[in-house]
């Protein structure tokens, strides 16, 4: 067996990483062991895979390595140290590196001599450079706090499929200088947050209020601007609700911080997930995590779904039933309300936007705003930036 198939295949910490694409590929390199055709065709499968990514092999290496989950890395960041691990971590690292470093010409020197020269004339050669490895890995063990590890590390935003994590490669990058108005209303969720991230007590928080005004977008936003600092969102429907206990089972022990984004949110009166998110806010006997929190948005008050037959039941103890129903919305520590705003606050809104899309503000594009807000229901956030959207892109008529 090649001695790079020999060590690579005798990973025992970062062994996650042969499961990398590019990794497979160079693997079935080190399987070859005559110059032919089959060997060309193993060289070139590697590379195309690899510049799929980088022409660089080191900084492609080095990345995977500092984004794998492994034994090592979740002990350390749960203060559990273990010298065996610790040792196996930094003997494979080194080897690791010196793999970083295998050329194209290295490689055909150190196994095929001069007989595999001609390789040079049918193939490019990727690029390497010398990386302290064991140096940039113990860095990112010291920041894990905030920079994660696994998925977590290259991803921010997921979503959920029976019961497991997905990462979303194209989140929404809405950012909170974005969003004019709704300053006090965003500055509680905001300091929400910050407290969750230093690790002080954090509340739940449901977004309440009318259509368009910003509710979800803010969610996304506070989420974004904090990335930096260790946060990341996982967003739940409504028919997954069910699933959270075990996704905060799966969160418990690591090290970042949680908002499960829970959108437009409301139950009708016999709705089974009324009751699953009642116990995870508060009620269920598991103890509640404190790297996890639940934004929900909704245009209800109490979440529930009425009409005038719900009300004329039979339930002997009616008034106790009414409480239960408003006992959801009040399980969230903290209730920010969005109203839809009055004309001054929709003008400041319309300046803003006009500004961001470098638009001439002046009292006819406030007219057509107005105009155009009462045509589309009404005075929103929402409904300004699709005016100043069309506006900008010439759909409306510029008097």
């Amino acid at each position: 067996m090649n001695v790079w198939s020999e060590k690579l295949s005798g990973l025992v910490i970062f062994r996650g990483i042969l499961e990398d694409d590019v990794v497979l590929k160079l693997m079935n390199v080190f399987k070859v062991k005559t110059i032919d055709e089959t060997l060309i065709d193993a060289i070139a499968d590697f590379e195309a895979t690899l510049f799929e990514n980088t022409t660089n092999w080191t900084q492609y290496l080095l990345r995977i390595v500092l984004e794998s989950e492994n034994i090592y890395i979740r002990g350390e960041a749960n203060r559990c140290k273990n010298i065996i691990l610790e040792t196996g971590a930094l003997k494979e690292l080194d080897f690791l590196q010196e793999l970083s470093e295998l050329s194209l010409r290295k490689y055909v020197e150190q196994n095929l001599g001069q007989a595999g020269n001609k390789i040079f004339d049918l193939l490019m050669e990727w690029e390497v450079e010398q990386v302290d490895f064991i140096k940039l890995y113990l860095e990112r063990v010291s920041t894990v706090n905030i920079k994660g590890y696994g998925m977590f590390a290259k991803h921010f935003v997921f979503t959920v499929e029976n019961s497991n994590l997905i990462p979303v490669k194209y989140p929404d990058r809405q950012k909170l200088i974005e969003l004019p108005g709704y300053e006090n209303e965003r500055r509680q969720i905001i300091l929400n947050t910050k407290a969750l991230l230093v690790g002080n007590p954090a509340n739940n928080v449901l977004l309440y209020g009318d259509a368009g005004t910003g509710k979800s977008s803010t969610v996304k936003a506070i989420s974004n601007e904090f990335t930096a600092e260790g946060l990341r969102l996982i967003e739940v429907k409504k028919n997954q609700l069910y699933q959270i206990p075990t996704i905060i089972d799966q969160l418990a022990n690591n090290p970042l911080k949680f908002i499960l984004f829970v959108d437009d949110l409301s139950f009708t009166v016999n709705d089974d997930n009324f009751a699953a998110l009642k116990a995870i806010l508060e009620g269920s006997v598991c103890r509640r995590s404190s790297n996890v929190v639940v934004y929900a948005t909704s245009n209800r008050r109490h979440l529930i779904k009425e009409s005038w037959s719900d009300r004329a039941g039979d339930d002997i103890h009616e008034s106790d039933t009414r409480q239960e129903l408003a006992s959801l919305s009040a399980r969230f520590g903290l209730i920010v309300t969005f109203l839809q705003p009055e004309k001054e606050k929709f003008k400041d809104i319309l300046l803003a936007l006009a500004e961001q899309y470098d638009i001439d503000y002046n009292n006819d594009l406030i007219a057509q705003a107005e105009q155009f807000a009462i045509r589309t229901g009404g005075r929103s956030p929402r409904v300004a930036r699709q005016f100043i959207e069309l506006y900008k892109s010439g759909v409306l008529f510029k008097e």
